[in-house]
């Protein structure tokens, strides 16, 4: 479903992505770790048009993305929670939500009536204000903007950050829930090791702008070597 192939992109002058090359397959749970400061961020960013490659290529559902603008980007299937949420505090959760549907036409513009059975919370409080929630909740408020377009393929960076740990987990089987059950593709950059365990098909490890590792989850609940020698500090 996606392929990056030698991706590389910068910030100024600093070359940040070294080359990446990794697949994601249709259906699946992929996460991405490696410590901070390693290109994690910058490689969602440049997946979303966001930060635009030096070289290399990105191919969506066979289709070559490749310094696409983000709105086209978006137009194709692919959503992104960025780190940090940005939601608008000053919304309210219906409003924050129909800024997910806003490309398209007005006849279109319905919010998926099983957004909220995924989180009834949102259903709740839908006429509260987004800036009111808790952080936990802000979380699953971003998780839903991006999901209510119904896209083909959702990026989540850092989504388990300053959240409880009960919450934390909520969200991870909310997620494994909507995968199972609509097929939404998932790559997520985290590094909660036990809430990737708890959901990822299979891991991809990167240090230094490149992938230089790769496990599927079941390797890693047996042998957590990998985990160590990529996270520890």
């Amino acid at each position: 479903m996606l392929k990056i192939e030698n991706l590389q992109a910068s910030y100024g002058g600093s070359l940040v992505l070294q080359g990446i090359d990794m697949e994601v397959h249709k259906g699946h749970i992929v996460a991405l770790m490696g410590r901070n400061g390693v290109g994690k961020s910058t490689l969602m960013k440049s997946l979303v048009g966001l930060v635009p490659p030096r070289s290399g290529h990105v191919l969506f559902d066979g289709k070559d993305i490749t310094g696409m603008p983000p709105h086209q980007i978006s137009n194709l299937g692919i959503s992104y929670v960025p780190q940090g949420k940005e939601i608008f505090q000053s919304f309210t959760v219906h409003e924050n939500l129909k800024l997910g549907i806003i490309k398209f036409k007005k006849k279109n513009r319905k919010i998926p009536q099983e957004i909220f059975e995924y989180f009834p919370i949102l259903a709740e409080r839908k006429d509260q204000k987004a800036g009111s929630f808790s952080g936990g909740e802000q979380q699953m408020l971003a998780i839903a903007r991006a999901l209510v377009s119904t896209p083909k393929i959702v990026l989540l960076d850092e989504p388990s950050e300053g959240i409880q740990p009960s919450v934390v987990k909520e969200i991870g089987d909310i997620l494994v829930k909507i995968n199972r059950e609509r097929g939404f593709t998932i790559l997520i950059v985290e590094q909660n090791v036990d809430f990737i365990m708890g959901m990822a098909n299979e891991c991809f490890f990167m240090e230094k702008g490149k992938i230089i590792d790769y496990a599927e989850t079941d390797r890693l609940r047996e042998d957590d070597s990998l985990i160590t020698k990529y996270l520890a500090l």
